[in-house]
């Protein structure tokens, strides 16, 4: 592994597949976007350096995200396969400019058909796809816990929270909302990481918002870099275009901000990712060193007894049900009913 190198959190704007009509109007779209894609990095690494080692591209950079579409219908028009031609473009990209490509996108699955789910990605200089993470906790999409026991036997314990060991460290990723998580990013350092891939699309504010308090904390908790990738605005989608963007940035693993973008397409969230001064501070015996203090069994013991939201909606009798959108919702509002009887809430 290299001691350092520079990364950029690459502030696009993405166009949405909400208003066309069918796969291949959809499929102009996203071939549209990945051309973006290599004009926008082929610009940053001439305005940067060409010694730039790793890009990370925001949420929803392909096809902006469903607003009303049934699953099926999302599915079918704006999912790509996880060994689709889009992800073979996206390598070529990474091959030519020769660096680390990370985001995120919808993604079918040959043994869930009826489903798809939304993938955090990193590929390497040689056009290797090193990680594939799968959203874990989303509002009105399908994900693992859904079909949690069918998942594990296909793919195992690992593929959960997995970790990648490139030469530019050991690396997970975190999708979009999943930042205001505490478990997600605490379940990937104990597992190594030292940065996290951040794909998102969120809103831009002067003001300090949820998301952006959550990445300054994810580093503190865990002594780990946050590259988070924001959109620059989303067109085609019934949301107004400039409610998501601003405030792409590097975060490093004392919680400063070491960089953020303004408003608009930018490469301005650029930065180096110190790996050899993270790795001294992880290792000195203080106060600071709040990962080496956590006393994760004793969590452990009472996480164990608690039940939120639990996993499997999707299996009926072993068999994967394909639901209507609104399921998510009120599995949900089941959700607060029984913690408000318990007293929970």
């Amino acid at each position: 592994m290299v001691d350092a190198y520079y990364a950029v959190a690459l502030q696009l704007h993405c166009r949405s597949v909400n208003g066309v009509e069918g796969r291949g109007d959809a499929q102009k779209v996203i071939d549209g976007a990945i051309e973006h894609v290599r004009g926008a990095i082929n610009g940053a690494l001439r305005f940067h350096g060409m010694d730039t080692k790793l890009v990370v591209l925001p949420e929803y950079f392909l096809t902006g995200h469903p607003m009303g579409e049934g699953l099926d219908e999302w599915r079918d028009k704006a999912c790509i396969a996880a060994d689709g031609p889009e992800y073979e473009a996206l390598a070529k990209i990474a091959q030519e400019a020769d660096i680390f490509l990370a985001g995120n996108a919808y993604e079918t699955d040959t043994h869930f058909p009826e489903l798809y789910f939304q993938t955090s990605f990193l590929i390497a200089p040689n056009g290797e796809q090193v990680l594939r993470y799968r959203r874990l906790i989303s509002m009105y999409s399908p994900s693992p816990w859904d079909v949690w026991d069918k998942y594990l036997d296909i793919y195992g314990a690992d593929a959960i929270f997995p970790v990648a060991e490139p030469e530019i460290g050991r690396v997970g990723a975190i999708a979009s909302e999943e930042i205001l998580y505490p478990e997600i990013a605490r379940l990937l350092a104990v597992r190594g990481a030292e940065v996290f891939l951040h794909s998102s699309s969120e809103v831009g504010s002067n003001e300090l918002t949820i998301k952006n308090v959550a990445k300054r904390a994810r580093a503190i908790e865990n002594l780990a870099y946050v590259v988070s990738a924001n959109s620059a605005g989303i067109s085609g989608s019934m949301v107004l275009e400039a409610s998501t963007e601003k405030g792409s940035q590097i975060v490093n693993y004392k919680g400063d901000v070491m960089v953020e973008a303004g408003y608009g397409e930018s490469v301005i969230a650029f930065s180096e990712i110190d790996l050899a001064a993270l790795r001294r501070y992880r290792r000195r015996p203080a106060m600071g060193n709040i990962l080496a203090r956590q006393p994760m069994d004793l969590y452990a013991q009472y996480y164990g007894n608690q039940i939120v939201q639990p996993g499997n909606g999707l299996m009926k009798e072993g068999e994967v049900a394909m639901p209507e959108r609104t399921y998510f919702l009120k599995r949900q509002s089941e959700v607060i009913d029984r913690l408000a009887k318990d007293g929970v809430i």
